[in-house]
C-alpha cells in the first residue's frame, strides 16, 4: 500500500519541492524535485495501515494518522507539509490535492447533508464542540486585547497580529456607518471583541449573542474590565429566537459566524436578519468563502473541527440574501489577509506547546496544528478566501461612494481620536441629499 500511496498520490501531487517517505518496513521513496521556495519534507510512517487510510480518504486519513503519531515528520513540520501540497495544487492552476473517488464523493456528500441542517439544538451543540473547549486555550492563541477568532486585516505597515485585529475592527466599524444612539446587534459575538470595540468608540448600545457558554462568561468579564458593561449586553441566544421575539436593530454585524449556519439555513438566516433590522438598517457580514462553485465540508473538519459547518460560495450567499430582498451595497474580497492571521495563531500555539498539551493532550495539539496548517495554506493557494458583504434595507441609507469608509477607518486608527459624535455631526457626509 505504501507503493500505491507514492504512485497514486505523492507522485502526481508533488512536482516541485520534495518529499522523502520512509515506510514502517524501512523502504524509502523520494518524490519531486527541489525547487526554490518549495519545502523539503521527510515523513516516516509508523505502521502499514497509514497508506491505506490516506488512500481511502486523504484529509481524514492523513489527519487522524498525524493526530495519532502514526505519521512522524522528521524534516519540516505540518505547516510546511501542507504548504508543499497546496503549492503544487493551486486553485489558479485548476488543481486539487488527490480528488476523492466517486464513492468517496458520494459518502462525503451524504455525511455533509446529514450534518448541515443546524436546527437550534444542534447549532448550540456544534458551537459548544469548538468554542467551549476552554477559554484558556484561546487566550494562548489569539490576540490578547480583542481575542478575535476571525480573519485579521493587514494594511500596509501592519506587521503583528494585535494591530491587524485592531485594524480589522476599524475596517468593520467603518462599513457599519454608525451614528449616535444606534442599537447594534452582534450575531456570534465570540469573546466580545467587536461589541467592546464599538462601545468604546461610539455612542451606541450593543446586544451581542453567542451559543457558547464559556465565550459568554468571558465576554461579560471582559466588558466589565473595559468599562463598557453598561452599554453592552451579552446573551446566550440563537438568532432565530431573537428574530421571533420582534427585536429591531439599526445595525447588525456577523463576523465569522455564517460558516456555522449550514447551507439549509442560509435563507432562514437572511430572513431573520431582515426581520431584525430597522427600515434604515445596515448589516456587515464577514465570512469565509469559496472562490469557485459550491462544494461540501470535508470529513476531517466535520468530525473534529466544525461539525455542521460549511464555507459558502459567494453565489450561494448572494442567492440566499436576494430572496429576503436585502440589498448588497458593498462586497470586498480579502484574498490574502487570513494566511498571516492563521500563521500567527499557529506560531502562538508552537510558543505555548507545552501549556496546550498539559491543558488538553498531545493528540489534541497535533489535531489543532493540522487544522491550522490546512486553514492557512488553503487560504494561500487553495479555493478559500474571506468576504465582507455590506447589506442595506434601503438604497438611500448609505452614501453612494465609498469614501466615508476610508475616512472613518482613518479616524479610528488615529492615536488621539476625535469623539465619534464629532464625525457624525458632519451631516453632509452621510446625507443622501449631499450627493455623495
Amino acid at each position: 500500500m505504501s507503493k500505491a500511496l507514492v504512485e497514486k498520490f505523492l507522485q502526481p501531487a508533488i512536482k516541485r519541492g520534495r518529499i522523502k517517505l520512509i515506510t514502517a518496513s524501512g523502504e524509502s521513496y523520494d518524490v519531486g524535485q527541489p525547487a526554490q521556495g518549495y519545502p523539503e519534507i521527510t515523513l516516516r510512517l509508523t505502521d502499514n495501515k497509514v497508506a491505506a487510510d490516506i488512500l481511502r480518504d486523504a484529509r481524514l486519513g492523513a489527519g487522524e494518522a498525524y493526530m495519532d503519531g502514526r505519521i512522524v515528520i522528521e524534516e519540516g513540520d505540518i505547516m510546511e507539509l501542507a504548504k508543499l501540497l497546496r503549492m503544487n495544487a493551486s486553485w489558479e492552476e485548476g488543481s486539487d490535492i488527490m480528488p476523492p473517488s466517486f464513492l468517496n464523493r458520494l459518502t462525503e456528500s451524504a455525511r455533509f447533508i446529514l450534518t448541515s441542517f443546524n436546527k437550534a439544538a444542534s447549532s448550540r451543540k456544534n458551537a459548544s464542540h469548538h468554542y467551549d473547549i476552554g477559554n484558556d486555550l484561546y487566550k494562548l492563541m489569539l490576540d490578547p486585547d480583542h481575542m478575535q477568532y476571525s480573519c485579521a486585516y493587514w494594511p500596509e505597515g501592519v506587521d503583528n497580529l494585535q494591530d491587524a485585529q485592531t485594524a480589522k475592527l476599524a475596517h468593520i466599524a467603518s462599513k457599519l456607518a454608525l451614528e449616535p444612539g444606534h442599537k447594534v446587534l452582534d450575531i456570534g459575538c465570540g469573546w466580545g471583541g467587536l461589541a467592546i470595540y464599538l462601545a468604546r468608540h461610539y455612542d451606541v448600545t450593543v446586544h451581542a449573542i453567542t451559543l457558547a457558554d464559556e465565550q459568554l462568561a468571558l465576554a461579560v468579564e471582559r466588558a466589565e474590565e473595559a468599562g463598557v458593561a453598561d452599554r453592552v449586553t451579552f446573551e446566550l441566544k440563537d438568532y432565530r429566537d431573537l428574530a421571533a421575539e420582534g427585536h429591531k436593530y439599526d445595525r447588525i454585524a456577523s463576523i465569522g459566524m455564517f460558516e456555522h449556519v449550514g447551507r439549509p439555513q442560509f435563507e432562514t438566516f437572511f430572513d431573520c436578519t431582515r426581520k431584525l433590522m430597522t427600515d434604515d438598517g445596515v448589516m456587515l457580514l464577514h465570512t469565509m468563502g469559496r472562490y469557485g462553485q459550491p462544494g461540501h465540508t470535508d470529513a476531517f473538519t466535520l468530525k473534529y473541527i466544525f461539525p455542521g459547518g460549511y464555507i459558502p460560495a459567494l453565489s450561494e450567499t448572494l442567492a440566499a440574501s436576494e430572496k429576503s430582498r436585502l440589498m448588497h451595497t458593498d462586497i470586498e474580497t480579502l484574498r490574502l489577509h487570513y494566511p498571516p492571521t492563521i500563521r500567527a495563531w499557529y506560531d502562538n500555539c508552537i510558543k505555548h506547546k507545552d501549556a496546550i498539551i498539559e491543558m488538553m493532550d498531545e493528540r489534541f495539539y497535533r489535531m489543532w496544528m493540522f487544522y491550522l496548517a490546512g486553514g492557512a495554506t488553503v487560504m494561500e493557494t487553495g479555493s478559500m478566501c474571506v468576504y465582507q458583504i455590506q447589506y442595506a434595507m434601503n438604497r438611500r441609507t448609505l452614501p453612494i461612494t465609498r469614501g466615508y469608509m476610508a475616512e472613518e477607518e482613518a479616524r479610528l486608527q488615529q492615536p488621539a481620536q476625535a469623539p465619534a459624535s464629532a464625525f457624525f455631526e458632519q451631516e453632509s457626509e452621510f446625507s443622501p441629499a449631499a450627493g455623495n
